[in-house]
C-alpha cells in the first residue's frame, strides 16, 4: 500500500508568481478558482491590516461619509449600530489596497481570464470583518454564484478577489466551493431563500456552457456533492469566478474572526458600469 501524500490536496489550486500565469489560468479555467500566495509581501498585509481597521473603527464612530458604512449584506441591519462587519470604498481609505491590485503579476492573469479591457465593479472595494458573535450582522452565507446578484446585465462574465487578512479554518470559517461549477448554465435566482424580486430581463442561466447542473443550487447551507474547503494562509489572494458556486461556512469558535479584502472585475459590457441596478440579495445568511 502506498503512502497518500496530503500535501498535494492541502495545497490544491494554490499558486506563487513564481509558477508563471499559465498554471494559475489553466487551473482556474477548469475549475473556475485559484489561490495565489507569496503575491502580496507580510509588510503590506499588516499596513492593510491597520489602514481598514481604522476605517472600520471610523464608520462606527460616525466619523466617516455614511457611503462608507454597509448594511445591505447581513442579516439584521441594526446590528450595524454596534459592530460594522462591511466598509465599502475601502480602497478610497485604505492606499495599500490599491497599490496590491496594481501588482504586475495579478493584473496580467486578470486580463488573461477576462481579457484586457476588464472593468471593476460599481460598488468598489469592500472591507469584510466576519464574526460568529451576537453583535455580527454577518457569519456566514450560503450558496450562489456572485453574478446572480445583477442577473440581468450583462456585465459578464467576471472574477472577484478576496485579500485574506486572517489564515481561515474550521475555527474561522472558510470558502466552499464546487470545482467546475462555473461551466454549468446555473439558472437566475428566480427561486431564492430571501424571497427577493428579480429584475426584468434577467435571463434564464447563465455560464460559460448550456449544460445545466447536475442538481439544483441549494438554497441555504447544505452540503453539495463535490464541494470542497478553500483554506488560506494570511496574505494569501483568492480569484473566484463569478459562474462558481460557493458559500461560506460559520465559524465554529466564537472567539474567532475571518477579515479580508474583496471586490471584483467585469468582463462584459462596460457601458453598463454605471447602470442604477438592485442588489438582490439571494444567498441565505
Amino acid at each position: 500500500m502506498t503512502d497518500l501524500d496530503l500535501t498535494a490536496f492541502a495545497d490544491l489550486g494554490v499558486f506563487t508568481p513564481a509558477d508563471g500565469p499559465d498554471v494559475a489560468e489553466a487551473f482556474y479555467r477548469r475549475w473556475g478558482f485559484v489561490v495565489l500566495r507569496d503575491l502580496v509581501a507580510s509588510e503590506v498585509i499588516d499596513a492593510m491590516e491597520a489602514e481598514c481597521v481604522a476605517a472600520q473603527r471610523g464608520v462606527l464612530a460616525g466619523e466617516l461619509d455614511a457611503r462608507f458604512g454597509s448594511t445591505k449584506y447581513l442579516d439584521d441591519a441594526t446590528k450595524a449600530e454596534k459592530f460594522v462587519n462591511y466598509v465599502e470604498h475601502v480602497e478610497e481609505l485604505a492606499p495599500t489596497i490599491g497599490a496590491t491590485l496594481a501588482t504586475p503579476a495579478l493584473v496580467e492573469l486578470v486580463g488573461r481570464i477576462l481579457g484586457p479591457d476588464f472593468w471593476p465593479g460599481r460598488n468598489g472595494v469592500v472591507y469584510q470583518d466576519a464574526r460568529p458573535g451576537r453583535e455580527s450582522g454577518y457569519s456566514r452565507i450560503g450558496w450562489h454564484a456572485d453574478w446572480q446578484s445583477v442577473p440581468h446585465l450583462d456585465i459578464w462574465p467576471g472574477t472577484a478577489f478576496t485579500i485574506h487578512i486572517d489564515a481561515t479554518s474550521p475555527a474561522n470559517g472558510f470558502l466552499r466551493v464546487v470545482p467546475g461549477s462555473h461551466l454549468w448554465a446555473t439558472p437566475s435566482p428566480f427561486e431564492n431563500i430571501n424571497n427577493v424580486p428579480v429584475p426584468e430581463g434577467a435571463p434564464p442561466a447563465r455560464g460559460y456552457t448550456d449544460t445545466p447542473p447536475p442538481a439544483p443550487m441549494p438554497l441555504g447551507f447544505e452540503r453539495i456533492r463535490g464541494e470542497i474547503p478553500v483554506y488560506v494562509e494570511r496574505g494569501d489572494v483568492i480569484l473566484h469566478d463569478a459562474y462558481l458556486w460557493h458559500s461560506a461556512a460559520r465559524a465554529t469558535d466564537d472567539h474567532t474572526m475571518r477579515r479580508h479584502v474583496r471586490g471584483g472585475w467585469h468582463g462584459g459590457d462596460r457601458s453598463l458600469m454605471d447602470r442604477e441596478t438592485g442588489f438582490v440579495k439571494n444567498a441565505a445568511r
